[in-house]
């Protein structure tokens, strides 16, 4: 049965079913004041602190931070794709699925028109590096970070002139051609002003191309300490994130036996590390490193390295990689994680110490193995038994994860040494102990949802639907309160979602970043100041896929831990003051760039007009 499921039908479809039936087949709920309650069938846990609300027709655990609304419910459940969930949902309710006509006969032409207008895009941006007036301000930057013409041909690197139409008036002949630039990501539309402008401005290009060298995206970086330092283009019909990695393409072509990749944060850091001589860097583009990416590096060569900074935020990224990496792992892979020293990163590092001890740096990368078991040790007196017992049960369940072969019979084994367990004993701790959900495994199964809302078909798309298991899907328990510190951007999403109609009275969200986050709140306001009829689930139900979906359950435990309970009493107030918070926030780190970029030049050598702007710029910040 192939072919888009209408939106329309799955609005319906949510109106008429009640999340709390469908949850009760399923799991036994119990009325608890306005909610209904249960033990959490995502986590083992025996006070309950499953709750679901009728009122707003979703469903979170305070235990383990699951929720969403019945469909994100029933694919984690029942383990199901998108389109048998919603088959599964529409026999409830007594309905048959209706389908559009398929898209996919028009999307060929659609995609070959996008890929002939981005390499225009890519060529008109190489020539305004060689010819616009601001030529030698970009040259003199890029030269000041080590990188040479050829290098900067090699990858194809141009620059985005000031301005808002310099490209739409470049290739936005006609009607036709302003509407592929906006389906490749290179125009922003404001249909209720009837205009559209450049998305890149005053940055330098770096193409990202597929495997066959076809440039399918951009990225654009800033010249100086502006936000967002680097700006993507968004999802389109030619390019999906989560999948794409920057600097393959060029890795491929340049090296024709890959022995290995290393994967860093930022294209600068892939382009600094090549003209140096290390030409198998790629990079995600602003997404955490998921089970997709390292298939597509294990297709090309046996060892993958993760670099990563050395402070928290490289840890947690390092974290995140390794869940990933654990379900591909199969014998003859190899993945290794180096952390840089504090405050750098592989652009500085390795214009500081050089090549070959960079590439030393990359040899002595610590094997998973090693950082896995280091890892989980951090917190842990391995000396005691408390202590391996305690590692025993947090490393069991990860080692499970890996594919059957040599590499998990050796890790168990090494397990078996670390603790003093025999590896029977191990297996036993793993048959009582619920799987927790892996990024690895949320990325794989999350890329088969489809937000309904998405321009992607709701079909099969021809692939095989994931096989029906009873089992549903577990998840780790949530850290103590005390440990969770409060984000007022995931704060401000999870009250706009229990409230929608908030969205109404927010003042205009013009921040311009590239975080996810701010992408969501933006988003989520503009749809909730757009469609006032907005409610929680129809929110929930246009953000299903990943990363989204993560984002949305940790904004929602925001909510619960440090406001409404779901009952808060005067949301609109709550979320008026945490945007105005978030914009005070942005406008004082604007204003901070914009002064230190004034104070790096010595005061007396500022012209009188500089003076003048910083003098502003500090009243500004003073009052």
């Amino acid at each position: 049965m192939a072919g888009r499921i209408p939106e329309a039908f799955i609005d319906d479809l949510l109106d008429r079913l009640d999340i709390v039936e469908v949850i009760d087949r399923r799991v036994k709920l119990k009325k608890s004041g306005r909610n209904y309650m249960a033990c959490c069938p995502f986590h083992d846990e025996k006070t309950p602190s499953f709750s679901v609300n009728q009122e707003k027709q979703f469903y979170h655990c305070f235990g383990c931070g699951a929720g969403g609304n019945m469909i994100g419910f029933l694919m984690d459940y029942e383990r199901l794709d998108f389109p048998r969930c919603i088959e599964t949902l529409a026999d409830m309710a007594g309905l048959e699925v209706p389908r559009e006509a398929s898209v996919f006969k028009e999307e060929p032409q659609l995609k070959r028109n996008i890929y002939t207008l981005l390499e225009k895009a890519a060529s008109h941006y190489q020539r305004l590096l060689k010819e616009h007036p601001n030529r030698p301000r970009v040259v003199d930057y890029l030269k000041s970070r080590g990188l040479s013409g050829e290098i900067a041909r090699d990858f194809g690197i141009g620059y985005a002139a000031p301005g808002w139409d310099n490209l739409l008036k470049e290739l936005g002949h006609s009607d036709e051609d302003k509407q592929l630039l906006i389906d490749g990501g290179m125009l922003i539309e404001k249909p209720e002003e009837n205009k559209c402008y450049d998305r890149f401005r005053d940055r330098i290009m770096f193409p990202i191309h597929d495997n066959r060298g076809r440039v399918i995206a951009f990225g654009g970086r800033v010249l100086g300490d502006d936000k967002p330092k680097y700006l993507n283009s968004p999802e389109t019909p030619v390019f999906h994130k989560g999948r794409e990695l920057y600097g393959l393409y060029q890795a491929r072509k340049n090296n024709r036996q890959l022995r290995q990749l290393v994967v860093v944060e930022g294209y600068m850091d892939v382009v600094a590390l090549a003209q140096h001589g290390i030409g198998y860097a790629v990079a995600t583009l602003g997404t955490a490193t998921s089970t997709d990416h390292l298939k597509r590096i294990f297709r090309q060569c046996p060892e993958v390295v993760f670099c990563f900074d050395g402070d928290e935020a490289g840890r947690k990224a390092a974290t995140r990689a390794l869940e990933s990496a654990l379900p591909v792992m199969e014998d003859g892979r190899q993945a290794k994680f180096l952390f840089l020293p504090q405050g750098e990163d592989p652009d500085s590092l390795v214009r500081k110490v050089g090549s070959n001890e960079f590439k030393r740096l990359i040899d002595k990368a610590a094997p998973l193995e090693n950082y896995l078991f280091e890892h989980l040790a951090q917190d842990i007196d391995i000396s005691s038994l408390e202590g391996r017992a305690r590692m025993s049960k947090l490393a069991a369940p990860l080692i499970d994860q890996l594919p059957q072969g040599v590499f998990k019979s050796l890790m168990m084994s090494s397990l078996a040494e670390r603790t003093g367990l025999a590896e029977d004993k191990l297996i036993e701790i793993i048959a009582q102990q619920p799987k927790p959900k892996t990024r690895g495994q949320a990325t794989a199964q999350d890329q088969q949802h489809e937000a309904y809302n998405s321009k992607q078909s709701h079909g099969d798309n021809q692939q095989a639907p994931f096989q029906t298991n009873n089992q549903p899907k577990q998840r780790s328990p949530l850290p103590p309160k005390a440990n969770i510190h409060r984000d007022p951007v995931l704060y401000a999403i999870g009250l706009l979602i229990l409230y929608p109609k908030a969205g109404a009275q927010l003042p205009e969200f013009n921040i311009d970043n590239d975080q996810l986050e701010l992408q969501l709140l933006r988003d989520i306001i503009t749809l909730t100041q757009k469609r006032p009829d907005s409610t929680t689930y129809m929110i929930l139900a246009n953000w299903q896929q990943q990363p989204w979906k993560g984002l949305i359950e940790e904004a929602l435990n925001q909510a619960h831990i440090f406001g409404v309970q779901g009952s808060a009493e005067n949301p609109e107030q709550e979320l008026s003051d945490t945007i105005k918070h978030i914009l005070r926030n942005n406008t004082h780190i604007h204003l901070d760039q914009q002064v230190d970029k004034l104070l790096a030049t010595n005061y007396a050598d500022l012209s009188t007009e500089d003076k003048e702007q910083l003098k502003q710029l500090l009243a500004q910040k003073h009052s």
